[in-house]
């Protein structure tokens, strides 16, 4: 009996130990699922399913890809949800890229049918190929809406920046990449921040007649300090009196510097303009250049000069440091200054200027008509169609479109003293001028398209870069022979002509006034395409 019982323990022991392997092994298939939720299988997608999207680019994205899901990566699909969830961040609309059905995906991505799985992926990179596209170049093209803007097209292969962006884990510095990388971009975003971390405002237009100076009691100016207390530029205070106090006239000075206004501290009609746009009129502003910076050359040129026509400012960078500035005049409303991208390649010492045809035909034309001895006194000479000299005081009215008109050189030329030259299809360029005074002016938008520059001989001889043959000292001695000379350019400098209207500074707002009135087109413009 002993031996027995000995052996059913023996029996009962040998069991217990063949089923404890299976109690160990039964979590296995948990620990299966666990690892297929960090990464799903690749799923089949239904070509014709594809095909009903209508989208050539994504038809070719999934035909590389063997017609199969490509967002099988949890961490890595959720970045890009986010990514377009924060597009608001760049100036760009989330809903544009279908944001609440992305989410609602991601929500239930466990539960979905493999169909679903496969809408849900052509969803999310059709979405990305739009985001990245609208990154890129904007949502907009300005050929489509400026005759007198001609930038390039900032291309790019949306296919394989996302393939590039599914091949590894450094999502979000790619992303930055395909982003303008120039600091005045950087600098609206912040713009775009802080303009939204203001309260709203319910400010009533103010009306004023007149001005108002310092000392000056008047009831408008409680509505200026509340402006002026809401936008920062005065401190708040327990009581609000009509009366302009120093204090005041100090944050008015501020308030107008940052609006390119003169900062004399006198209220008149271009500051009460200023102070009455509102909060989301400033965000749309704002907007409106995030988009237009878009469209902007992503490489500048290791030295390039920048043209902010807005801004009547010239500045020259070299690896991204600012080496010098000038104050320019650029084109009045109706002969606007072009939006362009080219390179400086030729400068001409005392130049003579040809008439264009539109200052012919508005300016020239209608002051001989006044005055006969208008020709001798502007120094400009008249030639046919074949080159010959012909006498002013043959010029008739029937045939004065046929002739042309060249202001001999001197320091009475239009063009002043030196030009430089880019080549462009406007027939625009930088140049001096005869009339220097007009660069004490706040609003310079005075020209007839080409741009004035300030201080045109330093930037001359920096461009030049010939210390022995073209020094200020070589340079003023050319002028003074009034001899047509023309010099080639050796360095390889970009120029931009460009235009944007609001940026930020240290944390504060600035803003330009819109003188081609541009702004709130293409604020309406993006909100119903």
């Amino acid at each position: 009996m002993k031996r027995y019982s000995l052996l059913i323990i023996l029996l009962i022991s040998i069991g217990c130990k063949k089923e404890s392997p299976k109690l160990m092994g039964a979590p296995l298939p948990i620990m299966q699922i666990s690892e297929n939720k960090k990464e799903k299988r690749s799923i089949e997608i239904d070509s014709l399913q594809l095909k009903k999207n209508n989208n050539k680019l994504l038809i070719t994205f999934y035909q590389a890809k063997e017609y199969k899901t490509v967002w099988i990566n949890n961490a890595l699909r959720k970045t890009v949800i986010d990514l377009l969830e924060e597009s608001d961040e760049e100036g760009l609309n989330p809903q544009d890229y279908d944001i609440n059905q992305l989410q609602n995906f991601e929500q239930n991505a466990e539960i979905l049918s493999d169909l679903d799985l496969a809408k849900f992926d052509l969803l999310l990179t059709s979405n990305l190929q739009k985001y990245i596209s609208h990154l890129n170049h904007g949502r907009l093209n300005p050929r489509n809406l400026y005759r007198n803007w001609d930038l390039k097209d900032n291309k790019i292969d949306l296919n394989k920046a996302i393939s590039e962006l599914l091949n590894g884990d450094s999502i979000n510095i790619k992303i930055e990449r395909l982003k303008p990388n120039h600091i005045v971009y950087q600098k609206l975003k912040d713009a775009l921040k802080i303009i939204n971390s203001y309260p709203p405002d319910h400010f009533k237009k103010i009306v004023l007649k007149g001005k108002i100076i310092l000392n000056d009691s008047n009831s408008t100016v409680i509505s200026i300090k509340k402006r002026l207390i809401y936008w920062e530029d005065l401190k708040p205070k327990d009581s609000i009196t009509m009366n302009y106090d120093n204090d005041t006239f100090e944050a008015l000075k501020k308030f107008q510097k940052r609006h390119g206004l003169a900062p004399d501290g006198k209220i008149g009609s271009a500051t009460i303009e200023s102070l009455n746009f509102s909060k989301e009129d400033r965000k749309h502003q704002i907007i409106v250049n995030l988009e237009r910076w878009k469209w902007f050359p992503k490489n500048m040129g290791e030295e390039y000069i920048i043209i902010n026509i807005p801004d009547y400012k010239l500045t020259l960078v070299k690896n991204k440091d600012t080496l010098r500035t000038h104050r320019v005049i650029v084109g009045r409303p109706k002969r606007k200054t072009p939006v362009l991208s080219s390179k400086l390649t030729q400068v001409i010492f005392n130049p003579t200027w040809t008439v264009p045809p539109t200052i012919l035909r508005e300016d020239v034309i209608p002051a001989i008509l006044k005055n006969r001895n208008y020709l001798a006194q502007t120094n400009i000479r008249l030639f046919d169609q074949n080159g010959n000299r012909v006498s002013a005081t043959n010029w008739q009215l029937a045939n004065a479109k046929s002739y042309r008109y060249v202001q001999t050189p001197g320091t009475f030329n239009s063009l002043g003293m030196v030009k430089l030259i880019f080549p462009n299809r406007f027939s625009v360029y930088l140049h001096d001028t005869n009339h220097r005074d007009f660069f004490t002016k706040t609003e310079r938008s005075l020209s007839s398209g080409c741009v004035r520059v300030d201080n045109p001989l330093e930037l001359t001889e920096y461009v030049l870069n010939d210390p022995v043959k073209w020094n200020l000292n070589k340079i003023t001695e050319t002028l003074s022979n009034e001899k047509t000379i023309y010099v080639n350019i050796k360095k390889n400098i970009a120029f931009h002509l460009l235009y944007w209207t609001a940026w930020s500074e240290n944390g504060k707002l600035i803003f330009r006034d819109d003188i081609y009135n541009l702004d709130a087109d293409l604020y309406k413009t993006l909100n119903t395409n």
